[in-house]
C-alpha cells in the first residue's frame, strides 16, 4: 500500500451530504493528498459504508478509518467488512480500529473494559473470524489508534502500526522510540490558518474543548508534561500551540515536517478553520513538497 507522506483527517467534512463529499473528495486526491481518514463517533456516517463511498468517488487515495470504534461491531463483522473493501479495491483501504472512550461506549450501550486486554482479544478474534468469501489478495492493513506506551507496543507486535490522534510531533517522537523503526507511525494534526494569535487560539479551543473531556486524550497530554491546569479552559497557549498547528502556510507545512522529522511516516491534516477546505486547498501545494 502506498500511504504517502501527507493525508487528509476530514473531520466534520465527513458529516457532509453525501452529494457534497462526491464533489470534494476527488479533489482532495487530485490536490495531492495521498489519503483520505475520518472517525466514527456516536451519532456519525458508520464506517464501512462511508470507506464504500469515498472508495468509489476516488480512484487513487487510500481511504483509512481513523477510528472504527471497536465496541460498534463485533470482531468478525470488523474482519469481514475489511476484507470486503480490500477485495474490491486493492491496496486503498486501511483500517483503523480503537476502543475508544468511556462515554462514548455507554451512550452505545456498552461497558468500557480494560483498553488493552480488550483490544488484545479484539484482535485474536479478528484473527480467528470465519469469512467463506474469496480472500482479497493484499489484505487492508491494521493500525491502531495508540497514545500510551502499552497500546503502541501493542500496534507494533500486532498489527501495521499506530494512528495518534490530538497529539504533538513530541507524542511521535516517543512513539517512534517505543515502537521501533519499521511499524508504520500515521499522526493526526490540525491546523487553522490564521495569523492573529488571540482569534487562532480561540478557533483551536473551540476544536479542543471536547477532547479535554476525555480521560485518554487527558492522561496522555500529562504524560507529555502537561500540567492539569493545562488542560482546563479549553487549554493554556502553551497546550493550544502544541496541539493546532495556527498561522499561515508554512507554519502548517513547518508542523507536519516536525512530525516526520519526529518518526512519522505519514501525517493526516485536518482543517479546523469555518471553511476547512479553502484551508485544505491552501496548504496542499506546500505539502506536497514534503
Amino acid at each position: 500500500m502506498e500511504l504517502g507522506r501527507v493525508g487528509v483527517w476530514l473531520g466534520p467534512l465527513s458529516l457532509r451530504a453525501a452529494g457534497e463529499t462526491r464533489e470534494f473528495a476527488p479533489e482532495l486526491e487530485e490536490l495531492g493528498y495521498t489519503a483520505i481518514w475520518f472517525g466514527e463517533g456516536v451519532g456519525t456516517k458508520e464506517c464501512f459504508t462511508q470507506a464504500a463511498t469515498l472508495l468509489a468517488w476516488t480512484e487513487h487515495a487510500v481511504v483509512a478509518t481513523g477510528i472504527a470504534n471497536i465496541y460498534a461491531r463485533d470482531p468478525m463483522a470488523t474482519a469481514n467488512g475489511a476484507r470486503t473493501l480490500a477485495d474490491a479495491h486493492p491496496g486503498r483501504f486501511l483500517l483503523g480500529i480503537g476502543v475508544s472512550h468511556a462515554p462514548s461506549v455507554a451512550q452505545r450501550g456498552h461497558d468500557y473494559a480494560r483498553p488493552l486486554a480488550t483490544m488484545r482479544a479484539y484482535l485474536d478474534a479478528m484473527d480467528e473470524a470465519i469469512f467463506r468469501g474469496v480472500e482479497p489478495v493484499e489484505p487492508a492493513p491494521r493500525v491502531l489508534a495508540a497514545l500510551g506506551p502499552k497500546m503502541l507496543e501493542l500496534a507494533a507486535g500486532r498489527t501495521r502500526g499506530a494512528h495518534p490522534y490530538f497529539t504533538p510531533p513530541e507524542h511521535t517522537a516517543k512513539a517512534r522510540e517505543v515502537m521501533g523503526e519499521g511499524p508504520l507511525l500515521a499522526p493526526e494534526q490540525a491546523f487553522v490558518l490564521e495569523t492573529d494569535p488571540d482569534r487562532a487560539r480561540e478557533n483551536a479551543r473551540g476544536h479542543m474543548t471536547y477532547y479535554l473531556g476525555l480521560d485518554n486524550y487527558r492522561r496522555n497530554l500529562l504524560r507529555l508534561g502537561f500540567t492539569d491546569d493545562d488542560l482546563e479552559a479549553g487549554g493554556s497557549d502553551r497546550l493550544v500551540d502544541a496541539i493546532v498547528a495556527w498561522g499561515d502556510v508554512d507554519a502548517v507545512r513547518d508542523r507536519v515536517k516536525e512530525h516526520l522529522d519526529a518518526g512519522a511516516d505519514h501525517v493526516c491534516v485536518q482543517a479546523i478553520g469555518a471553511d476547512p477546505l479553502r484551508e485544505l486547498r491552501r496548504v496542499a501545494p506546500a505539502l506536497r513538497e514534503l
